[in-house]
């Protein structure tokens, strides 16, 4: 689809929400939302929106993980591996 046809104005959702609803479960591509002109929001569908909420996440755990090994907070997986042998022998 063409970009030009993913940006609507929100009159048009007005008119068109359940044709525009129904758009987006088949083809899966957000709708651009103007409101005089200028972009005001984003419609997308469902399973869109969960794995937008699934990649974000990932990338906070991952920024979160990159800030612990720059603040030395880490163990050498060696270490890890011994500590976790000797709480199973135990």
């Amino acid at each position: 689809m063409k970009l030009s046809e993913q940006i609507k104005p929100i009159s048009y959702l007005k008119a068109h929400a359940a044709e525009m609803i129904r758009t987006l479960g088949e083809n899966g591509e957000s709708i651009v939302i103007t409101q005089n002109g200028e972009a005001k929001a984003v419609l997308q569908d469902i399973r869109s929106w969960e794995q937008n909420q699934e990649t974000m996440a990932l990338l906070k755990i991952l920024a979160i993980g990159n800030q612990e090994i720059a603040a030395g907070a880490v163990i050498p997986l060696e270490q890890s591996l011994q500590s976790i042998r000797e709480k199973i022998r135990k």
